[in-house]
């Protein structure tokens, strides 16, 4: 009899277990569906599969999934990120590191096509990218009589962590190769004074290529990354193949709950990564002092500038290269446009969200101080650039008035509604600028 009482209540007991688990399972369901509902506007059941991993609704600005999160050498060019297909649906890095749908040089196919050259770093890689997609500077274009039927065609030649003269020699390199430019578009200011200065003081000569990205290859090269930044490189390799893993299931989920748990999981992963990759960037800057050995040759200097005599050595080698790039294409008559990138660090009437300044702003950057001492540096130098007839946009207040985030990191990179914003500005100041040399030459 006893027996049977305990297994009667152990029945009792493994039936109200499972009840209590299915009505957690039932409210945990409904519960993930609201949350799906707000996340993304519409019912999970009803919702059309997701093709594009972007559209899962994990941050994954910053994520290279398809790419080493070192650059590989290029003789001419410093560095470049690995050529490979798939970066993202429409582009691959293409055969010169840029990218881009096309290899390059890019020939013209029909007469009335227009190609628009982009020049610069990360954000000039971005914009050039968003151009691709949203074609918002040829929407102005076409406000031209003269340029209302052409075929715009957008051209990225700028890649995370160039500053001049890469982007002048880069120029004349597709020049020479007889790349056709209708149009450039120069976007710079940031690397030029944040990633110089580290030059300056790892004492690397502040015209060679970014030592952020040059010396991890350098080490590489001659077997000497530390060990902190192989375990971090290492980490990075693990997580970026349980993030992909994770996205795939997460396209596949048939649950909301799946979904809302699996979103979760994922978006931890990617800021770990994150995390390595900015302890990965802050151990690959750390110099060794013999590198007499090295296989690589980078010119150095005896000391570290002082910064009045180096902020003033990066001004003039910025609006020095960006002359050069407008002497060269003047002599093809070729529209040439020099776009001073926004920053957060460079201080103007904009108002930040308490939730924006947690993004866009870190007190250990190295780049704040750089931007504030560099970008007044670089200002001084706007009647050199307007002596030499240069088409200077100056975009550093373009958000001053968007109330909304438009900042994805603490460095310089926006979000979808900061490259509205500014890819409007931009466009809008070229169709001015061309508007007045139309009416000049109209006199």
């Amino acid at each position: 009899m006893k027996n049977l009482k305990f297994l009667k209540r152990g029945q009792e007991f493994l039936k109200i277990t499972l009840i209590n688990l299915a009505l957690l399972l039932v409210f945990l369901e409904v519960g993930s569906l609201g949350w799906y509902f707000l996340k993304h506007k519409q019912f999970f059941y009803a919702r059309e599969k997701v093709q594009n991993k972007s559209d899962l609704g994990i941050n994954l600005e910053g994520v290279r999934l398809n790419q080493s999160i070192v650059e590989r050498f290029h003789p001419f060019f410093g560095f470049i990120q690995q050529p490979g297909p798939d970066f993202r649906p429409g582009f691959k890095v293409n055969n010169y590191g840029f990218i881009s749908p096309y290899d390059y040089p890019l020939k013209k196919t029909k007469k009335n096509q227009f190609i628009i050259g982009v020049f610069g770093g990360s954000v000039a890689s971005n914009y050039a990218v968003f151009e691709v997609q949203n074609k918002i500077l040829p929407q102005y274009l076409k406000q031209l009589p003269g340029l209302k039927d052409k075929e715009f065609v957008i051209l990225s030649f700028a890649t995370g962590g160039y500053k001049q003269p890469q982007q002048l020699l880069i120029l004349n390199y597709f020049l020479a190769l007889g790349q056709e430019l209708d149009l450039v578009v120069n976007i710079d200011g940031f690397n030029e004074v944040a990633l110089s200065n580290l030059n300056n003081k790892n004492q690397v000569d502040l015209t060679m290529p970014s030592i952020q990205h040059i010396l991890p290859l350098t080490s590489l090269a001659n077997n000497s990354l530390s060990t902190k930044a192989m375990k971090a490189t290492i980490r990075i390799q693990e997580n970026k193949a349980r993030i992909s893993q994770g996205l795939e299931r997460l396209q596949n989920c048939s649950l909301a709950a799946c979904d809302a748990l699996t979103s979760v999981y994922v978006q931890n992963l990617v800021n770990n990564y994150k995390t390595d990759v900015i302890k990965f960037e802050q151990e690959r800057t750390t110099q060794k002092k013999d590198d007499g050995g090295s296989v690589i040759y980078i010119n150095t200097n005896k000391s570290v500038l002082p910064d009045s005599a180096a902020f003033e050595q990066m001004a003039q080698n910025w609006v020095k290269s960006s002359i050069f790039m407008h002497k060269v294409l003047s002599a093809s008559n070729v529209p040439y446009f020099h776009v001073l990138q926004p920053n957060q660090y460079y201080q103007t009437k904009r108002v930040f969200s308490e939730s924006e300044k947690q993004i866009a702003f870190n007190k250990d950057t190295p780049y704040a101080k750089a931007v504030q001492i560099g970008y007044p540096a670089l200002f001084k130098k706007f009647p050199n650039l307007e002596k030499n007839k240069i088409n200077l946009v100056n975009a550093v207040n373009v958000f001053d008035k968007t109330k909304e985030a438009v900042y994805v990191d603490s460095c310089c990179h926006y979000n979808q509604a900061g490259e509205v914003v500014f890819s409007n500005y931009v466009g809008s100041s070229i169709l001015e600028s061309l508007r007045k040399d139309e009416r000049k030459n109209k006199k």
